[in-house]
């Protein structure tokens, strides 16, 4: 039986989360928040063929959009991923593309520092600077608990190995299955993503802190919230 868990169980394992944002992209969540992909290209009014390239197909460098109001984004590349990987890993007939729209249409967090220490130091990125906030997880899942998904596994990866995933990867709080997975894994892996659909407008309400790190430059702190 599925028990699933709760906001404070959660809050307890987990205090903080993790995301790490192309840097210059500051000023941008200040203004209109966390946004997923999607929710990026609908505020900069991206359609047609670029949107489905963007959107619907791995993206392998990062990708800059333009607004005339909104001025300059980017959105992430997915070196993790790749396509032949991808399709041996998918089940419930999901295809690549359902994937991509999937992982594009949220925001995601690490529940761990280690996990995005690793990915701070993964070749692709080690050299680049930055932006990394750490958020409060008690008070993001006051406000928004309803949107947030779980993830027992790296979903945006297929390497170096495809792990199997399918409809049952990102699960509500209420049916994820927490007490399987602390029967099989140490603790920091019970959880290894939470998703937020859509993004978070008023994520810097609950920073802890938001930084620039890497690109061997010192450490430079833009936000520390109480």
């Amino acid at each position: 039986m599925v028990t699933g868990v709760s906001a404070d169980e959660l809050t307890e394992l987990y205090p903080r989360l993790y995301h790490m944002a192309e840097a210059g992209s500051w000023d941008s969540i200040v203004r209109h928040g966390l946004l997923s992909a999607s929710g990026l290209l609908d505020l900069f009014e991206v359609t047609g063929a670029r949107r489905t390239a963007i959107e619907s197909e791995r993206r392998p460098d990062s990708v800059v959009i333009t607004h005339p109001v909104h001025g300059q984004a980017t959105i992430r590349d997915q070196k993790p991923m790749d396509d032949k990987g991808l399709a041996r890993a998918l089940r419930d007939e999901l295809t690549a593309r359902d994937w991509y729209e999937l992982l594009n249409r949220h925001v995601f967090f690490w529940t761990s520092k280690s996990r995005l220490t690793r990915l701070l130091e993964a070749r692709e990125y080690r050299s680049r600077r930055q932006l990394v906030l750490t958020v409060r997880t008690a008070a993001l899942l006051e406000r928004h608990a309803e949107r947030v998904l779980l993830s027992p596994m790296n979903s945006g990866a297929t390497k170096p190995f495809p792990h199997p995933r399918g409809r049952d990867t990102f699960l509500p709080m209420a049916d994820y299955p927490l007490s399987n997975w602390k029967k099989k894994r140490p603790r920091g892996e019970w959880v290894v993503e939470l998703l937020v659909r859509h993004g978070v407008s008023d994520i810097v309400d609950f920073l802890e802190r938001a930084e620039y790190l890497g690109g061997d430059l010192p450490e430079e702190l833009l936000h520390s919230g109480t």
